[in-house]
Formats: C-alpha cells, structure tokens, sequence
C-alpha cells in the first residue's frame, strides 16, 4: 500500500448516492422534486446531469431504488465501512468481496466492474485512514516509523499525522543510520560465525555495538550478554592492574635508587653534580629538571632543593 489517491474525482454514481443520503425522508417520498434537486445541486458542483439524458436517468434509478429499499445505499454502505477494523481490511480486495456479499442482495448494481473498482478504493482509504489512526496512537515517532515501513505515500503521512515535511526527513534519515548499523553489526557476525555465542557478544562489544542491537541481530540471550561484560571486566581489571605496575616500576627506575642503596663514590660524583647545577641556577624547577637530564636520583634531589646543608653531611659520609 503506497497511496491514498482516492477520488481526486468522484464517480457520478457516488456524487447520487450522496446527494440521496442527503435528502430528508419526507423530501425522499416525492419523487419528481427529490430528482429535480439532486440534478441541480449536481449541476451547481459542475456536473452535466439535467440536459444530458444518460445522467438524469442515473439520478432517477437511483432514487426509485432508494425509496423501494426503504432507506439511502450509503446509509447501509457507510455504516459498514466505518465499522471496519485493520483485520478486516488487511486485503482489500477479500473485504470488497464480504461488503458487497452482505449488501448485493439489496444493492446489486454495486457488483458491476465500474462500481466495484470504486468499492475497493473506498475501502483502500478506509483502510489508510485506519493505519494513520493507529499511528497517530503510538508514542514519539513510531507511528511514522510504522507508516513508512509499511510504504504509505508520504504525502499521507505527513497530511494524515500532521507534520511536517522536514519531520518525516528526519526520521528517514534516522531509519537510515540504523539500517547501515545493522548492517555494519551482519558482515561483523560474519567474521565470528563459527564462535561462541560468548566470544560474538565480546566481538561486538569490541567494535562498539550496542547491547540491545547485539540481543536484536546476534540473536543471544541476556545470559550471554552478561558473561561476556563480566569477563570483559575481570579483563580489564588486570589490565589495569598491570599497567599501574608497569607506571609504579617506570617511575621508580626513573627516580633512581634511594639513599641506602647509593655507593660512596656515586654519592660523591652525584653531589658535585647538584652542586654544578646549583651554581647554574636557585629555582627549584629547573634545578629538577637539570639532575634529571644528568639521571640523579630523586631522593638527593629533593635534599638538595629542601635542605642543601644536608649534602655536606651526606658527602662526609661517603667519604668515610
């Protein structure tokens, strides 16, 4: 179902039927007036029925029908259709066939090809007209997303819920976006199709598809979703666990060893050092960055920049 595009013109037969159903039923029992009427008000709308001999005939068996079946077609007509529900119109082509069954007995001229053609389209609008309904029900933008999954003319969906052109843009272009992940998510599966349901699931989560998509696409159950997250966490854990091991010895080995563990000699050689750099300048930062360039332990260093008195003793020391 693409369209709505039902009676940009509406048939003679249907304009009658409505001008009938119009009629009152005191205007209805006489006759030559009711005709007279419902011609001129065809007239009027634009419609040659007075002066050409085929209409006016159509306009007078159509009301003598009327009056031997005791009320309007449409009246009956209408009533049916507006108590369609979406099941009953699913195929419209079925649902023609049971509304005209139920009324061909009466209205038997509603059974030739002419009429019944525009049976089925009365039936496809009402069917529309049912879609955009439920639509119009649903929250946010899935009445939109229903209506286009289900190919409605978009000149419907935006006249039948009201939005706008650049609304219905929008969500067609979300609708994109998704279909292009589901299909980045397909050729991702391929690659792991002979895994378990636990390794696709870590796969996934490894190329940044979301959980919901994951369940959706990979077809697994929230139990394989929540193995993979715990072993990805414990995962990540010693990951992390090993990195700030790694940090602890970098920074370690960068500050050097500490005073116990520095020999006399290189406690001398590292002193004169500092005391080089010292001459060279007093603030604090860059005397740091100077003995880290000359790879001289941190430990000497922050003596040197919180306390210098202190290297005298230390070289003393070291000198025995």
């Amino acid at each position: 179902m693409t369209t709505s595009d039902v009676f940009k013109k509406t048939p003679l037969w249907l304009l009658i039927e409505e001008n009938i159903l119009a009629l009152g039923s005191s205007e209805l029992g006489n006759l030559e007036p009711a005709i007279q009427k419902i011609a001129g008000e065809l007239d009027n709308a634009g419609h040659n029925v007075s002066k050409h001999g085929g209409n006016l005939l159509q306009v007078r068996w159509a009301v003598e029908k009327a009056r031997k079946a005791g009320s309007p077609l449409l009246k009956d007509f209408n009533a049916k259709v507006e108590a369609f529900t979406l099941d009953d119109v699913a195929d419209p082509f079925a649902a023609t066939t049971k509304l005209l069954d139920d009324m061909g007995g009466t209205w038997p001229e509603l059974r030739t090809p002419d009429r019944r053609a525009d049976v089925v389209q009365i039936v496809e609008k009402a069917k529309l007209n049912l879609i955009i309904d439920k639509a119009k029900g649903m929250s946010g933008d899935d009445g939109i997303r229903m209506l286009l999954e289900d190919e409605i003319a978009e000149e419907d969906i935006v006249s039948g819920l009201e939005i706008s052109q650049e609304k219905l843009e929008e969500v067609k272009e979300v609708i994109k976006k998704e279909r292009a992940e589901r299909a980045r998510v397909e050729g991702l599966l391929e690659k792991v199709a002979d895994k378990s349901d636990e390794e696709k699931v870590r796969h996934l989560f490894d190329n940044d598809v979301a959980e919901a998509l994951i369940i959706e696409i990979a077809g697994v159950d929230q139990a394989a979703i929540d193995a993979a997250k715990k072993a990805m966490e414990e995962e990540l854990k010693e990951k992390q666990r090993l990195a700030e091991e790694e940090a602890a010895r970098k920074k370690k080995e960068a500050e050097g060893p500490s005073l116990d563990d520095i020999s006399p000699d290189d406690m001398a050689y590292f002193i004169d050092s500092i005391r080089e750099i010292m001459e060279f300048s007093e603030e604090e930062k860059e005397i740091r960055v100077m003995c880290e360039q000359s790879s001289i332990p941190k430990a000497l260093v922050d003596i040197a920049v919180s306390d210098p008195d202190k290297l005298d003793e230390l070289e003393k020391s070291a000198q025995g």
